[in-house]
């Protein structure tokens, strides 16, 4: 559940799409439009400005790709949730974005209700991806040489619970929350079963685990 109002800026360059976006989260209490870019410079103008709790971006734009912003927030180590949402439904974009740190990646075409609910859960702290795409990240994955069980990779105790709680989209901070350890810790956590699976990013490991069942590992 949402406390307070999610600051939000969007970022795409597609004028009907962005204005249609802006007028759903108009009708969904918890978020307040903070701003909108037609481009990536001065999307990211506006991003590292208002410094937003989400920031809902498009991937493929003419002059800076969402890629590139995305990177760009990442290094300027904002707090900022990114969810991208583009009619991409390639698995080397979607992998390509994950791996950067984006907190989701969801198609244009989904319908209003889903929309609305996958951008609850990504303002609550979730990782959120379209579930069309989910078998795509998963054969993606299955394709390169890593671990298949944590026993294999050498996860410790607490590091299996970490991974279960990233499956369950959980963010750091909730993970802290609900383990009752520091969120520092959990990030050290993070970074070392990242390691052991050979994953690049929080979601790789999540699509794994949730491919691989806690009793079937």
């Amino acid at each position: 559940m949402i406390e307070s109002p999610q600051t939000v800026v969007i970022v795409d360059d597609h004028p009907l799409f962005r204005k249609g976006l802006i007028q759903l989260l108009r009708t969904v209490p918890g978020f307040r439009l903070v701003a909108e870019a037609a481009d990536g410079k001065d999307g990211m103008a506006r991003i590292l400005h208002l410094r937003p709790d989400l920031l809902l971006l498009d991937l493929n734009m003419k002059d800076m790709s969402g890629l590139d912003v995305l990177k760009l927030v990442r290094q300027a180590d904002l707090d900022t949730r990114v969810v991208v949402i583009t009619v991409s439904d390639a698995a080397e974009d979607l992998v390509a974005v994950l791996r950067a740190g984006a907190d989701g990646y969801l198609l244009k075409d989904m319908e209003p209700e889903e929309m609305v609910e996958a951008l609850r859960a990504a303002a609550a702290g979730k990782i959120v991806v379209s579930e069309a795409l989910t078998h795509l990240m998963a054969a993606a994955l299955r394709q390169e040489r890593r671990p298949e069980t944590p026993a294999e990779a050498g996860l410790t105790e607490q590091e299996q619970r970490i991974l279960d709680k990233i499956a369950a989209g959980l963010s750091n901070k909730l993970i802290a929350r609900e383990l009752n350890i520091a969120e520092g810790t959990v990030k050290v956590h993070v970074k070392h079963l990242l390691r052991k699976l050979n994953f690049r990013s929080r979601v790789e490991a999540a699509v794994w685990a949730v491919s691989n069942p806690r009793n079937e590992r």
